[in-house]
Parts: structure tokens; C-alpha cells; sequence
């Protein structure tokens, strides 16, 4: 891992360096700053600048029925909210007049290129293995050293091509630069005789930039495209939405569609809020989104200026709040003028050694909230009388669930310019400046300008429900109810990947994004029968209301993160959207003290185009591994087990769940040596962890970080035992007790469990979750024979009463479904079309049916046969592998 400076092309292989570079580099820039950076500058740095926009800028069909319309992105990141302090820095009052030569617009501005001494390769390519090798296995330097000396010592040369220390290794890789690009250096606004300076890139340069990147041209689009899908249109890709198809038909014959998206958020740099930077990015909607996800695929266009005020006066003040949004725009209408000087001859740029006429058009501006608000002018404030950056909803209206799309004025150019000219710019909640943006044709930007998911959905409406609902419960049953609320959060079973929130949630003074999603998975369990009803309190919310409110967002949150939408898959959005949205002003209306008028919750409801969910890389197939144990626990001779199981049953150390998997262990072995006739000999190892194939560990330990840990894992069954078992759609669940390795005339890699059943058959499924039990049924089982580790959370007011949540899990098919081009590349498998409905006929799969069957009709596919349940396999669909392909008789 290397860490890039944000004010310099220097980048730095240590965390150490790296600060005090930046420390320095921060002073030079703004001349009154001296904060310290630690870990938190690190991350916000060489992630957030990076990984997040990876996130972030992911909305890319244009998706309504007349033009384009605004739309929302989906970010899995864990960036921290500072909501505030971007306020506080971004957004404010000052008038401004529009400039009538905005060709000339900037030609005051001072300008300089910024390019420090830098070294530009590695001395020789030992010496730039070694420091990669240092970086990537994040060794020590007395790791690194020890390499350099034994290398030194074997290799007989006379001059050693490696550096002398790793130390020394590390000071010449932070006086590389790795990046093409040069910063310029542009003085924007000189406020209280300090000059601030916008650190930029040339906007062309960064087009070329993207465009040079060897695979970009294979997953590029240049036309508009009309997907169908059994005669029904497809959003994917954003060359498959309205904006798209309206926009290229409007260029000149001959030219093609450049597609620009845009991404900025102010971000503190330090854990004091102290320092800030405001980077913004640029990236290109006619790459395909998978690709455009990569890091290389975007460029860093530049760093905003940040206007320091000295106390919280100042910042309130008039005066600066005008030079802050004077800084923003200005520093706007330098990067993005030559956009405005291409709108009529556009440019030639080379793609694929190919000279392609271009027109450029801006299609998309990522943002948070309220940076949104100042791209485009409006008043910040949720108290203002049109709060809404893309229409001119009424803030009393802001909640009202019975409003008409038709009874809603958008914000236009055409409509803010009059009021603007008119002098009448409080009456349509805009400040009295005029938006550089209007100069730009073919860009509305109160509709271009979207919101982040992370700031918008996992930052915004989900804190809000998580927020009124500790109130409602504190309200109804008192502070006891939301302790019981932190108690059941801290009984929610380990899991990888899942915060396990030991102390609750009350303590923490603010949740970040990652933690809001962690709590999307499990806060259904935890108010699931949590009090009981009582009618003799006024508008008193029912328990199993509450419930479904949280079943609702999840629904609704899953169907979000679609990559492709249908326009039935739309239809079934917008109606989960308004199922929730109804049940959310029911249920906690009246624990608002706005009544929920909430600006986010008015544009998560009307904005009428439907987000493109492309922040996901999708998964992609892990190479097969041999089983790793690790953690030994016992060993014993099979002769010798009666002995050992009685010694360890009286071990306090052990916990029940092992001792039960002991107390079954001779029982079941020789049920599976039956099965294998098997000589009863050998020698037994009892680990506490295995990695199976797919990379996910197995535990079964007494004690991991003081806790018992004993997986719960699904099974994929043999398809003559399939029907013998309570199975989910060609799949079991049971709980992990023992791992063992038991060494016979063959070695067998076996696992104890204790099976999970359906707890009814008449209703298996409560909040569209398998609802299971533990049974008295144990085996063993082959370890090749799990499919994966399974999240299973108690009903917590109920005994032996288990949910296995599954409505957040990453979607299967519509994942995968551009990987079918590449993975079948001439397309397949005509002889297993006819049993593929059979197939797929599962509850679960019949939305992925016609995906699969339209792909794999085609001819000349048997050649790939052998390749689907590998195919299958990386789709975690490993239980229907045997269904398809080995049926008896087929």
C-alpha cells in the first residue's frame, strides 16, 4: 500500500513519512495550517479519495420516462459522516454578477505548475520487487532487512542491486512519482490577505488520461443502446437510459456522446476536524460500470480551496459566507471552462489508436446533501421554504405522501434564471448569485446533482428510523426497553464481515456508515417481539408494526442494489419505496419534531428516475485450496476415544456444544464408517478452525478472543440424500461441533453437526427469512460437502428459535449476469436448455430464469458443458450443480 499526498504528486510507502510530508505540504499550501495527521489522514487519503469515488460514483442509467431526472448512488464504503463540517466550509450567502466573457473568465487567476524533484524508477528491477514485496506483505523492516542479507549473503554478486536497509528502500519510493499527470497551481480568491489555491488538472488531460488505459476501449460505448428483455426495456449500463438516447440525438451527425460524471465531498483529514480536503473527480459514464469501478478507470481532477475562518463569528458572517461560495464557483468555472468552449466543434480524442469526434456533456454530479445545494445554489437550510435543490416543494409538503408528481415544479435554468433577473430569488429558495452552470447547455443541474446512498439512505433516512426509534420505545416502555435493545445487539451471533455491537449502541456518540449497515442486518431480530401491546396508551405503535417497517427498508434496500432494473423491477421499486415510506410516517411521524419533513425523505420518494446500483465489484471465483486446519485442539487414538470423552467431560474449560459433538462422536463415526466401510482404527485431531475451499473459515472453538465460536454453515447435499432432509431449495444448515481430521487408511477431513429443520412446515418463512430449530440429529459430514458459512440469529424472546437472514445478501444472478459474455464467450450449453426451467424453477431463482435461458440457447455450446458447474459454483449456486447435471437418467 502506498499513500499519495493531496496537495503534491508524491506518493509514500510508509505512514510516518507520509505525515509529516503532508503536515508540511499543508502549511505550504494554505499558509495557517498546522494540525497533525495520524491513521484517520491515511485513510481518508489513500481510500477515500480513491476507493470511495470507486463507491460512489456508481449511478449511471438515466432512468424516466421524458428526460433525464436526478439519481441516487450506492456506496459500501466506511467513510465517516461530517455532514456538519462540510457545512460549515462549504456553504453560505455572497452575490455574485455572471461574466460576460466566460471564455476570459479566469484570465486574472495567477497560474503555476507544481512539479517537486522526483525519482522516476526503481534503480533496477531487484530493488522494485523487493520494495513491492515490502509493501504488499506490509513487512517490517527488520523482516525486510533480514531478506536483503540473506540475498546478499547467497547471491555471490560484487554490488548488491538492493537497497542497503529497507529504511533507505522507503526514502526513495516517497520521492517517486508514479502519476502522468501535472497539477497546476491556480490562485482563486484572495481573502483577508491570505490566497487561496485551487490544485488542478487539466479536465481534457484527464479525459486522454482514461481514454490511454490500454482495456478501457473494450468496455466503452459509443452509442445509445435499447435493451429488451422478452419486450421489456433494461436499465443497465448508461448508455441504455432516456438521458442518454435524448442527449446523443441532439449532436451532430458523426459525433459522438462523452459522457462525464463528477464526484467532490469535503472530508476531514484529521480526528479533530482541524483539516480539510475537497477533492473532486472525474470519471467517464461510457465505461462499461464494472470497469469504471477499477481506480484507474477515474482521475483525480483537483483539490478545492477551503476558506479558514478564525472562531465561529467569522464563519457565520456575511463576509465570508459570500467568499466561500464565491471560492466554490470560481474554482468550478476553472475546471470545467473548457467544457463550455467545446460545447459546438466538441474535440477529437483517441481511443484504441482511433481519432473519434467527441462532444463531452457533464450527466452526472455526485454529492452529499448539502454540497448538492451548493452546486446548485439553493438555500442549505431543511428550514427553508423550498429546501428541495431539484424542485420547488413547499417544506410543509415535504411529508406529504398523497402529492402529486404533477403538483411538483422542477427546478429548470430557464425557471431560477427569471427569478434571478426578476430580483425575486427568496421566493424559490435560491441564493442571489448567479450559478456558473446556467452558462453550460444541455446540463440541468438541480437534476444532474444526486446524492450519495452512503450520505442519503445509510447516513440519512436509516439513521433517522434508528434514531425515532429509540425514542418511540423510550417514550412507550421506557429507558429499559432501549437497554434491551443493546443487550439483544450484543447476543448477535459472530459473524465475518458483521460488527458485533458488544456494548450496544447508546455509547456511541455517532454511528459511520458501516456500522448503520451492520445494524440494517440484524435490527428486525432485535425488535422482533420485543414488548408487548398496550391499548390503553394513545397512538400507542404495535410491536409487530415496528417490525414491518424494518422488514419494508430491508426489502426495499435489497431491491436498490439491483445492477440492472426492468421496467417491472422499477414499478416493484417505487412500490416498495412508497410501502416503506408510508409505514415510516406512520409509525414515527410524530417522534419528529419536524413531523418528518425531511428533504431526503421528499427526494428518496418523488425524484421519478431510479437509481443504477453499480458500487459493487462483482465477486470473482476463488481459486480451490486445499483445506488449511489450524488450532489444534486434541489428539487421540480412535481406540482410545471412550477414555478421552469421559476425561473431558468433566473439563470446565470446554463449552457444552463441544462436549455434546463428544458425546455423539462414536455414534456418528461409525454411522459414516458404515458408509465408507472404513476399518475401525486411527488416529483423531480435534482443530478449532478450517478454511474450506471458497475461502470462508470454519469455526468450532472453546475460546476465540474469550468467546465460544461454533459455525453455523449450509450443506450442500448428495442428490440421492436431497429428499431424506428438510432442505432450502437443495440446501441444509447445521451447526458446526467438532472439526476433525481423523487418519485412517485414507485421511478424512470431517466435521460434526447438529442439524437446523424448518420449525413449521406449514410456515417456513417469517420476514421472508428461513425460520429454523436446532434438532437432536447429528453427523458427521464430508468438510468438501460445505458450501458455506451461514449468519443465524436467535428469535430472541423465543427458545431453540432461529432466523437465517438473507435479504441483504449480495444478489446472485443479477451479479453475475455480465459475466456471462466473458465467461461463455460464444455462448451455450443448447443440450441443457430443455431441463434449465426444471432447474431453475425454484422460488428463489424463477427471476433469473429467462437470463440464463436466453444466454444459453444458442448453438455450438456443448464444448462448455464441463464448464457450468463451475459457472454455478462461482454464483454460489453449488446445491443446483447436481440437479442439473446428474439426474438420474438424464
Amino acid at each position: 500500500m502506498s499513500f499519495k499526498c493531496p496537495f503534491c504528486p508524491r506518493y509514500f510507502s510508509t505512514r510516518s513519512v507520509y505525515t509529516q510530508h503532508k503536515n508540511h505540504c499543508i502549511l505550504t499550501t494554505n499558509n495557517n495550517s498546522d494540525s497533525k495527521s495520524n491513521d484517520n489522514d491515511i485513510e481518508m487519503v489513500h481510500e477515500n479519495l480513491n476507493e470511495d469515488f470507486s463507491d460512489n460514483e456508481s449511478i449511471d442509467s438515466e432512468i424516466n420516462d421524458q428526460s433525464f431526472q436526478s439519481k441516487m448512488s450506492i456506496s459500501e464504503t466506511d467513510e465517516i459522516d461530517q455532514n456538519e463540517n462540510v457545512d460549515e466550509n462549504i456553504l453560505g450567502d455572497f452575490d455574485s454578477e455572471p461574466s460576460e466573457e466566460p471564455e476570459d473568465s479566469d484570465s486574472e487567476l495567477n497560474e503555476e505548475e507544481f512539479e517537486p524533484e522526483i525519482n522516476a524508477t526503481y534503480p533496477n528491477e531487484a530493488y522494485g520487487d523487493l520494495m513491492s514485496l515490502v509493501t504488499k506483505h506490509k513487512l517490517s523492516n527488520v523482516t525486510g532487512n533480514a531478506i536483503i542479507k540473506f540475498f546478499n549473503k547467497h547471491a555471490n554478486l560484487n554490488k548488491s542491486p538492493l537497497p542497503k536497509s529497507i529504511e533507505q528502500g522507503h526514502k526513495f519510493m516517497n520521492n517517486m512519482n508514479l502519476p502522468s499527470l501535472k497539477y497546476t497551481k491556480t490562485c482563486v480568491i484572495n481573502y483577508k490577505n491570505n490566497e487561496y489555491f485551487l490544485y488542478h488538472r487539466s479536465i481534457i488531460n484527464c479525459i486522454k488520461n482514461i481514454l490511454s488505459i490500454p482495456d478501457i476501449s473494450q468496455n466503452f460505448a459509443l452509442t445509445f443502446e435499447k435493451v429488451k428483455h422478452n419486450e421489456e426495456r433494461v436499465y443497465g449500463e448508461q448508455n441504455t437510459g432516456t438521458w442518454w438516447e435524448n442527449t446523443e440525438a441532439l449532436l451532430p451527425i458523426g459525433a459522438k456522446l462523452l459522457s462525464l460524471i463528477l464526484y467532490s465531498d469535503a472530508t476531514n483529514v484529521d480526528t479533530l476536524g482541524k483539516s480539510q480536503l475537497h477533492p473532486i473527480y472525474l470519471s467517464i459514464g461510457n465505461i462499461k460500470n464494472w470497469r469504471r469501478n477499477k481506480q484507474d478507470a477515474k482521475q483525480l481532477l483537483g483539490y478545492l480551496p477551503i476558506l479558514k475562518s478564525k472562531d465561529n463569528t467569522e464563519r457565520k458572517s456575511e463576509t465570508f459566507k459570500k467568499a466561500v461560495r464565491e471560492c466554490f464557483h470560481r474554482s468550478l468555472e476553472k475546471l470545467l471552462d473548457p467544457l463550455l468552449k467545446l460545447n459546438k466543434k466538441g474535440i477529437d480524442l483517441t481511443l484504441n489508436n482511433e481519432t473519434i469526434w467527441f462532444h463531452p456533456q457533464i450527466s452526472i454530479i455526485i454529492s452529499d446533501w448539502p454540497e448538492a445545494a451548493t452546486y446548485c445554489l439553493t438555500y442549505k437550510s431543511s428550514m427553508s421554504n423550498h429546501p428541495c435543490h431539484f424542485c420547488l416543494v413547499a417544506r410543509d409538503n415535504l411529508a406529504d405522501l398523497n402529492l402529486q408528481f404533477d403538483d411538483i415544479t422542477t427546478r429548470t435554468h430557464l425557471n431560477m434564471q427569471e427569478h434571478f433577473n426578476q430580483g425575486t430569488v427568496n421566493s424559490v429558495s435560491i441564493e442571489n448569485i448567479y450559478n456558473f452552470f446556467w452558462k453550460l447547455p444541455n446540463v440541468n443541474i438541480y437534476q444532474a446533482t444526486v446524492p450519495d446512498r452512503l450520505h442519503h439512505l445509510d447516513l440519512g433516512l436509516f439513521h433517522y428510523q434508528i434514531d425515532y426509534t429509540k425514542k418511540l420505545l423510550e417514550e412507550q416502555c421506557g429507558k429499559s426497553l432501549v437497554d434491551e435493545i443493546d443487550h439483544r445487539l450484543a447476543k448477535i451471533p459472530r459473524f465475518p464481515g458483521l460488527k458485533i455491537f458488544t456494548n450496544g449502541i447508546q455509547t456511541l456518540a455517532r454511528l459511520t456508515a458501516d456500522e448503520y449497515r451492520n445494524l440494517m442486518k440484524i435490527m428486525i431480530f432485535v425488535v422482533d417481539n420485543l414488548y408487548e401491546n398496550n391499548e390503553n396508551i394513545e397512538n400507542f405503535v404495535k410491536n409487530e408494526d415496528l417490525t414491518k417497517l424494518y422488514e419494508a427498508w430491508n426489502e426495499m434496500y435489497a431491491i436498490s442494489r439491483y445492477e440492472n432494473f426492468k421496467e417491472s423491477d422499477l414499478i416493484k421499486f417505487q412500490e416498495s419505496i412508497n410501502e416503506w415510506s408510508q409505514m415510516f410516517v406512520k409509525t414515527l411521524q410524530h417522534m419528529s419534531p419536524s413531523g418528518l419533513k425531511l428533504p431526503k425523505l421528499h427526494s428518496w420518494i418523488r425524484q421519478r428516475s431510479i437509481i443504477n446500483i453499480t458500487h459493487r465489484t462483482p465477486n470473482l471465483a476463488i481459486t480451490p485450496r486445499t483445506f488449511k486446519f489450524a488450532a489444534k485442539h486434541f489428539e487421540f487414538l480412535l481406540k482410545d476415544a471412550h477414555d478421552f470423552f469421559v476425561e473431558q467431560a468433566e473439563n470446565s474449560n470446554i463449552d457444552n456444544r463441544m462436549k455434546s459433538g463428544f458425546e455423539n462422536f462414536s455414534e456418528c463415526l461409525n454411522l459414516y464408517i458404515d458408509h465408507e466401510n472404513i476399518a475401525d482404527k486411527g488416529k483423531v485431531t480435534i482443530y478449532g478452525s478450517v478454511i474450506i475451499e471458497n475461502g470462508a473459515i470454519i469455526h468450532a472453538t472453546n475460546s476465540y478472543y474469550g468467546k465460544p465460536w461454533f459455525s453455523n454453515v449450509s450443506i450442500c447435499m448428495d442428490f440421492d440424500e436431497l429428499f431424506d432432509y428438510a432442505s432450502d431449495q437443495g440446501i441444509c444448515y447445521g451447526q458446526i461441533l467438532l472439526i476433525a481430521r481423523i487418519d485412517f487408511e485414507d485421511l478424512l477431513n470431517l466435521a460434526l453437526i447438529q442439524w437446523y429443520d424448518f420449525k413449521s412446515e406449514s410456515h417456513p418463512y417469517l420476514y421472508g427469512c428461513p425460520l429454523l430449530e436446532l434438532t437432536e440429529i447429528y453427523n458427521f459430514i464430508d468438510i468438501e460437502a460445505i458450501q458455506n458459512i451461514v449468519h443465524i440469529v436467535p428469535q430472541f424472546d423465543k427458545s431453540n428459535e432461529y432466523f437465517l437472514p438473507d435479504f441483504l445478501d449480495e444478489p446472485k444472478l443479477e451479479m453475475c449476469a455480465s459475466k456471462l459474455p466473458d465467461f461463455l464467450n460464444e455462448s451455450g450449453l443448447e443440450k441443457y436448455a430443455s431441463k434449465l426451467p426444471d432447474f431453475l424453477n425454484e422460488p428463489r431463482l424463477e427471476k433469473y430464469a429467462s437470463k440464463l435461458l436466453d444466454f444459453l440457447n444458442e448453438p455450438r455450446l456443448e464444448k462448455y458443458a464441463s464448464k457450468l458447474p463451475d459457472f454455478l459454483n462461482e454464483l454460489r449456486l453449488e446445491m443446483y450443480v447436481v440437479r442439473l447435471l446428474d439426474k438420474p437418467g438424464q
